[in-house]
């Protein structure tokens, strides 16, 4: 913890450091730029005739280029004065809010608008932002290029920009500050500002390939939408109303009159020709919480079950019914938000969880949709099952999917010294010598042998 921490406090101080790799890089080049000019020609030998002229035509492009540098340099610094005077003042902060934009073929991506009030761009140099989030997490530098003027004038009143935002895991996170830098035209320098930031932002999950199965509702709110086949609504033994003149006698339910002096009747089963919402379940119970190393390996498999929780219910929401999202953990979410973006953020908050079993989650009578993980607890997806029939529907989503590749090219890449690109590739480069899969992948087969004899309708994913 304390080397962690020592190296947190390594990165956060070097962004106060001004030079880059460029500096060094441009140092190198000027160095010999300088010395192949400006070296004068050995003793005896004759210079050729031309050489003057290309030294001359050298001198003047390496004097106009060095202009440039300096007063881009010069203009970085006195942009970095002018903004520590205005945040001394408090006139000027980075402000940053997150939108996801939906597009076709990229939906749910996560992006982020930045702008700084009053604030100088250098003479053909950058102003950059980052951002520090879950306390010791930096995103990588987005620019700030564009330019928000004042209503009917010419003046600029802020510098802004749009970047998307790619993190490595499908939640919520904490702002805890950022920076903004000024920077040259060869950046030479990176000048840094410590910016005060604080809030709450979420990547949403992604959709992926779905199989689009047929679903009917089961449960009726609303007599406007009719459906092909009439519904089994139970009532017998389950509701009950005070007896009328008309009832049927036989229906008393005499062990309520005995205890209370009511007479009621039992409501007998019927068939409802109206059904209009679609009930949504999506289980994050987890049978091996606690039980298996590697942190990681669940991460990534969240990630994708988020994914694919939220394909299905993209995919339903396109449907005519009317569809609601039953989620198994509570969250505080902003009740001013159009339903699918508040679904979007739940799935994103949402973990693995071993207190809320499947038996206590899953309504079978209402719930239409319910979509599982390999982690599931086999028996009690087994009770379940046996108390749903074949217009239940069953999203199956194997986590071993997650780490499906080509394992001869991964470890030909290390073999030639080639860093995995991020998490997932370096897990999948390890999953094929990790005990945890075979655990998984037995228990998706079982998982699959239940749902092959449960007379169900299911899905895999």
């Amino acid at each position: 913890m304390k080397l962690k921490l020592l190296k947190w406090r390594i990165q956060y101080a070097m962004q106060y450091f001004p030079f880059t790799v460029n500096t060094f890089l441009c140092a190198v080049v000027a160095w010999f730029s300088w010395h192949f000019i400006y070296t004068p020609t050995p003793k005896g030998e004759e210079p050729s005739q031309i050489v003057p002229i290309i030294l001359l035509l050298g001198k003047i492009t390496l004097g106009i280029f060095l202009g440039l540098i300096g007063l881009s340099v010069l203009s970085t610094f006195v942009c970095w004065i002018h903004f520590l005077i205005l945040k001394r003042k408090k006139k000027s902060i980075l402000k940053i809010d997150f939108e996801t934009v939906t597009k076709k073929g990229r939906k749910n991506k996560l992006y982020l608008n930045a702008s700084l009030e009053g604030a100088l761009r250098p003479l053909l140099g950058f102003v950059k932002g980052c951002m520090i989030y879950d306390h010791d997490q930096m995103t990588g530098r987005f620019s700030l290029l564009s330019s928000k003027r004042k209503e009917k004038s010419i003046w600029r009143l802020a510098i802004t920009g749009k970047s998307q935002l790619v993190l490595p895991d499908i939640k919520e996170y904490d702002l805890n500050g950022g920076f903004v830098y000024f920077q040259d035209m060869l950046h030479l320098f990176s000048l840094g500002v410590a910016q005060p930031l604080s809030g709450h932002f979420y990547q949403p999950p992604l959709l992926v390939t779905n199989q689009d199965t047929e679903v009917s509702p089961k449960k009726t709110e609303t007599l406007d939408v009719r459906i092909d086949e009439l519904r089994r609504v139970e009532g017998e033994y389950l509701n009950y109303k005070d007896f009328e003149a008309g009832d049927d006698v036989r229906r008393i339910v005499w062990k309520v009159y005995a205890k209370n002096r009511e007479l009621v009747v039992r409501i007998p089963e019927r068939f409802e020709p109206y059904a209009s919402h679609l009930y949504y379940y999506a289980s994050f119970y987890s049978a091996l919480q606690g039980k298996i190393t590697g942190n990681d390996y669940l991460k990534e498999m969240l990630n994708y079950y988020k994914n694919c929780v939220w394909t299905v219910y993209d995919t339903l929401s396109k449907k005519e019914w009317n569809l609601t999202y039953i989620p198994d953990q509570q969250f505080n979410v902003a009740e001013d938000n159009d339903e699918a973006a508040k679904t979007s953020r739940i799935i994103s908050n949402s973990t693995w969880q071993n207190d809320k079993e499947l038996q206590q989650y899953f309504n079978a009578k209402h719930g239409t949709v319910l979509c599982v993980s390999s982690l599931m607890d086999t028996a009690a997806l087994e009770a379940v099952l046996d108390q749903c029939d074949a217009s239940t529907v069953i999203y199956f989503v194997k986590l071993t999917r997650v780490m499906k590749h080509f394992a001869p090219l991964n470890w030909l890449r290390r073999l030639l010294f080639l860093p995995p690109k991020d998490r997932l590739s370096r897990l999948r480069t390890t999953w094929t010598f990790s005990p945890f899969r075979i655990q998984l992948q037995k228990r998706e087969k079982t998982i699959e042998a239940l749902l092959n004899k449960s007379g169900v309708t299911w899905a895999v994913l």
